[in-house]
């Protein structure tokens, strides 16, 4: 699927693109509140400004996808592949990311306030100032075979 169909189709009220093949697809800056994209396949897609609140990403591959600066405030993000991805800056307030695999990620700045991060893999993610303040961190993976209830930051301990 490409960038033109998905905004049309989105556009004329369609909200359920599961399990969608959209590989590099550019939707930098797009308006996709509420959007249904589970298990579909955004790696390497550009979704860098991009309106994602309240959407449903679970199950998505999104692996060196470009979502620096996105607003994904209470998207669901369960069970993700976020591997290599960057979402510095990314707003992520009450976001689902349990069990989410953000190995290599660059999280930098990101808002992860109130956000679940049960069960997450954050080993190799950049997290230089990212704000984790009332985050859920239970049993989530800093470094391989290691887990934590308290992560400490370079922002301080959530």
């Amino acid at each position: 699927m490409n960038s033109t169909q998905l905004l049309r189709d989105y556009g004329s009220g369609q909200r359920s693109f599961q399990n969608a093949y959209c590989h590099q697809i550019d939707l930098r800056g797009a308006a996709l509140s509420q959007i249904n994209l589970s298990g579909a396949d955004l790696s390497q897609a550009d979704l860098a400004s991009t309106n994602l609140n309240g959407a449903n990403l679970s199950y998505a591959n999104l692996t060196d996808a470009d979502l620096s600066q996105a607003d994904l405030r209470s998207a669901n993000l369960s069970q993700v592949n976020l591997i290599g991805a960057d979402l510095s800056g990314a707003k992520l307030g009450r976001a689902n990311l349990k069990g989410a695999d953000l190995r290599c990620a660059n999280l930098s700045h990101a808002d992860f306030i109130g956000a679940c991060l049960d069960g997450a893999e954050l080993s190799g993610a950049e997290l230089n100032g990212a704000n984790i303040t009332q985050a859920e961190l239970s049993q989530t993976a800093r470094h391989s075979g290691e887990s934590r209830r308290w992560v400490t930051w370079a922002g301080g301990r959530s």
